[in-house]
């Protein structure tokens, strides 16, 4: 029989060690952190970072209360939609003049998925994922009832397969990077040379990758990518999403959706669309002001940080997290979703569980916040820049408490919410 103390206390020294020799580890006194509080639901909010909340006041009470519409000029607000999109770029791989930021996540994926097909005239087939997070797969239904294109859902591990075989028909290949449900990381330098190999254009959504994977855009000659600014970047809740537009594909970008600021001369007030020069053509309308620079803010949160080293960290707290599982949840009937292969790990750990959603509600009441995607499934978003080894070991261990205790049966963690 295995002796629970001896194992949890092994794992105690082996999670101080690891603390103790994290090159990440001064990035957690960015971020306020409630007391009390092991937060792993990064994936889906990012916790807040410090310069945020001064930063927020700053933009409200001096550049909105005091400067009013002189900000426009006087504070870079007319700017901000490339300033913050070149900082980000930095995030995911693109040299400067390819990434704005600005509106929602679902209005990038329309406007570049709509854009792409546009650039692959007469070819009929917009592959994406049944496993795509279910926006994904609305938008892209969406750009089909409106272009002369069909939706086929092939399998991220299949897509090679099929751009073989049927490749010359396809125009635009939409896929994600990690699988927002299970974790799972997939080759995004392979995907995207298939799919150049096929003549057909690539759109990546980065929305569970941004931030906290080694994402080289350039070096892979991604076409086009979005993502949001509010989970692993902690720009807030509903803080604007970014879109990527490949400099070689800027002359010829063409979107449905064309706004004022996008325009060459936008205060020239012209009543024909001229689009504007590079990257600032796929910028729509007024862009939510405080959102945008509360994300400014919270994108310092990365100074002087290497992606390489983020994704080390994270490479490693998931790779830990399973070994804790392991250890400490055996004969409590989880198994792992998320690949024990460091290679096809995003950041996040994905386990089954028939009774996820009580355990996630009875770990979330200790202040242990992770998540649940139906029907079975306990997530658990890990931030290289504010979790710790010791706060994976914890989750665990009080998973292990609540399981073994039968904690979760009480009538409360069995009401469902809303959001879950």
């Amino acid at each position: 029989m295995t002796d629970v103390n001896a194992l949890l206390k092994t794992l105690a020294l082996r999670a101080e060690a690891l603390d103790a020799a994290d090159p990440l580890a001064g990035t957690r006194e960015r971020f306020l952190l409630p007391e009390g509080v092991i937060y792993l639901d990064g994936n889906s909010l990012g916790a807040l970072p410090a310069a945020v909340p001064p930063a927020i006041e700053d933009a409200v009470c001096r550049q909105w209360g005091t400067d009013l519409i002189r900000s426009w000029n006087d504070n870079g607000w007319w700017d901000s939609p490339l300033r913050v999109g070149d900082t980000l770029g930095r995030l995911v791989g693109a040299a400067p003049g390819q990434v704005v930021v600005g509106d929602s996540t679902s209005v990038q994926l329309y406007n570049a998925l709509v854009a792409a097909v546009r650039l692959r005239p007469g070819r009929t087939l917009l592959l994406t994922d049944p496993d795509h997070f279910p926006t994904d797969q609305y938008i892209a239904d969406s750009v089909a009832r409106v272009l002369d294109v069909e939706v086929r859902r092939v399998p991220a591990r299949e897509v090679r397969s099929v751009l073989a075989a049927e490749g010359f028909d396809v125009a635009v290949a939409a896929y994600a990077p990690v699988d927002y449900r299970t974790g799972e990381a997939y080759d995004m330098a392979a995907i995207t040379s298939a799919v150049h190999e096929a003549g057909a254009v690539m759109l990546w959504d980065l929305c569970h990758a941004a931030g906290a994977l080694d994402l080289q855009l350039d070096a892979i000659q991604a076409d086009f990518a979005v993502g949001c600014g509010y989970k692993y970047l902690s720009g807030g809740p509903g803080a604007p999403a970014f879109l990527y537009v490949a400099e070689r594909h800027q002359s010829s970008f063409d979107q449905p959706l064309t706004g004022w600021h996008g325009h060459a001369d936008p205060f020239g007030m012209h009543g024909t669309y001229t689009p504007a020069p590079g990257v600032a053509s796929a910028r729509i309308s007024t862009p939510p002001l405080l959102s945008l620079l509360a994300l400014e803010a919270a994108l310092t949160a990365y100074d002087g940080v290497a992606m390489a080293d983020v994704r080390a960290k994270s490479l490693g707290l998931t790779g830990f997290f399973l070994e804790c599982a392991d250890d400490l949840l055996e004969g409590f009937g989880f198994t792992a979703a998320t690949p024990r292969e460091p290679e096809r790990r995003g950041s996040q750990v994905a386990l089954r569980h028939p009774q996820a959603y009580p355990l996630i509600a009875a770990l979330v009441a200790r202040g242990v916040i992770g998540d649940m995607r139906a029907p079975d499934l306990l997530r658990f978003g890990v931030n290289p820049l504010y979790v710790s080894y010791g706060d994976v070991l914890d989750c665990v261990r009080q998973l292990r408490e609540i399981v073994s205790s039968g904690e979760h049966r009480d009538p409360r963690f069995r009401r469902s919410s809303t959001v879950t």
